[in-house]
């Protein structure tokens, strides 16, 4: 259910259906009631393998890491050594969850889980640094904001880029109209890998297979449908449209100053490589037919989302990585090396400092520093991270709805408001998923 607000009732039951304990909201860690800005704070890792061992590892900097969780456990094992016989191993998520000395938990599993794992945490009185995507589906990300705003939990998602100067300045251009309008944000982020059919094997006798694919409908094990290639599957990811296009776009709506609603059209074209012509993402999803076992994301694309504002985003795979901004009066490049732009170039000493200025209130306040050391700080002062959910859904159902438009060949007409597309009952299936039981989300 979406409609509504979660009572107390409700989230004590979704904690009790999640299979963990169900621990009172009542009842929080002293740290998180405030009571000692000094205080430890005990930190989980869930997911620890590729990225979701870099942001533990993050993590641990700020906090102490008493126990992780992989559903495979040598990724547990390897990633625990590093803490000297203090972080308990698990490969169930929710052995985590029940540790009442744990504050803080970090998420980087693939990206069907995201959010089933971070509403439980959230129920269990956890902080949550989730990578990104942050979710599988747009009514995924629904849910999410909804669970924050209900436990009050400092979410953090790790879109880093917004804790980058060159971003934040090339948003704080765009957005004092020193470009002009219409806003154009066009946003490179390369082209998605071929690959395919492969063979199934049995899993690997550390890895449980049917506990990784979670929601996702049962296939048999394939060494390309995991781990760092899991992306590459529409069952568990978005391709390069979420991978990327969670960055990037979420730059681009923030400087059309959009983040807090959403396009009113969206259309694209895409290369699908294993994707017959007459496919049905609806009845895929559902289980009731299959493709072959390759990659099945898009390739290469181009996307175009249009703005009530007259602001328009367009999202391809190349080339050179990065966001241009775009309007009459000028335009302005950004990637994680570099920014240019006679915007920016030009400015005089004093326009420098305005727009050091706009880059702090863009960070909310905040003195600008590591992603990661924001998220602390946010958890020891209960305040809204950079990268909070309610912004972040927004900007990363565009990316979804890219992948929608591709996969239903039209174009599609988007209620901001009511987060639903208009006049169209297949786009609005394709707002969630069918989740395979014991592992849908329960709120």
């Amino acid at each position: 259910m979406l409609a509504g607000k979660l009572s107390r009732r409700d989230l004590l039951k979704g904690a009790a259906l999640s299979g963990g304990v169900a621990i009172p909201l009542l009842w929080l860690p002293r740290l998180a009631r405030g009571e000692s800005a000094n205080e430890t704070i005990g930190v989980g890792a869930i997911g620890v393998g590729g990225r979701g061992s870099g942001i533990g590892n993050e993590a641990a900097r700020f906090g102490v890491m008493l126990a992780c969780a992989d559903v495979d456990r040598s990724h547990a094992e390897k990633f625990a050594a590093r803490f000297g016989g203090q972080c308990e191993v698990f490969t169930d998520y929710r052995r985590v969850l029940d540790r009442k000395d744990i504050h803080v938990v970090t998420i980087g599993t693939p990206d069907h889980w995201h959010t089933k794992i971070a509403v439980e945490a959230m129920l269990a009185g956890k902080d949550v640094y989730c990578e990104k995507p942050l979710t599988l589906t747009i009514d995924e990300g629904k849910i999410l904001r909804r669970v924050v705003a209900e436990t009050k939990r400092v979410f953090q998602v790790g879109t880093q880029q917004r804790s980058d100067r060159r971003f934040l300045q090339a948003v704080a251009l765009a957005r004092s109209g020193r470009l002009g309008k219409p806003l154009t944000a066009t946003c490179s982020i390369g082209a998605g890998p071929k690959g395919g059919p492969f063979p199934t094997s049995d899993p690997p006798a550390t890895l449980d297979w049917d506990f990784w694919l979670g929601q996702a409908p049962f296939v048999p094990y394939t060494k390309e449908r995991c781990h760092g290639t899991f992306r590459w599957w529409l069952e568990y990811s978005g391709g390069k449209l979420t991978d990327w296009g969670a960055h990037h776009v979420d730059i681009a709506q923030w400087g059309l100053g959009c983040e807090h609603t959403g396009p009113i059209e969206v259309e694209g074209e895409g290369d699908f490589p294993t994707i017959p012509e007459n496919f049905d993402p609806v009845a895929f999803f559902a289980g009731k037919v299959t493709l072959p076992n390759a990659y099945n994301t898009a390739t290469t694309f181009r996307c175009t989302l249009r703005f009530a504002n007259g602001g328009t985003i367009i999202v391809r795979h190349g080339p050179d990585n990065g966001v241009w901004f775009e309007g009459p009066n000028g335009q302005i490049f950004v990637n994680r090396g570099k920014i240019t732009g006679k915007p920016l170039e030009e400015l005089t000493k004093n326009e420098q400092q305005w727009l050091e200025e706009e880059v702090t209130k863009l960070y909310k306040g905040r003195q600008l520093k590591g992603h990661m050391a924001n998220f602390f700080e946010c958890v020891r002062e209960r305040a809204e991270p950079i990268s909070d959910v309610a912004t972040h859904h927004r900007e990363l159902s565009s990316c979804h709805m890219c992948n929608i438009a591709m996969l239903l060949k039209r174009k599609l007409r988007w209620d901001p408001e009511k987060e639903v597309f208009i006049g169209d009952e297949q786009a609005n299936a394709l707002l969630s998923r069918p989740q395979r039981k014991p592992y849908t989300i329960e709120v």
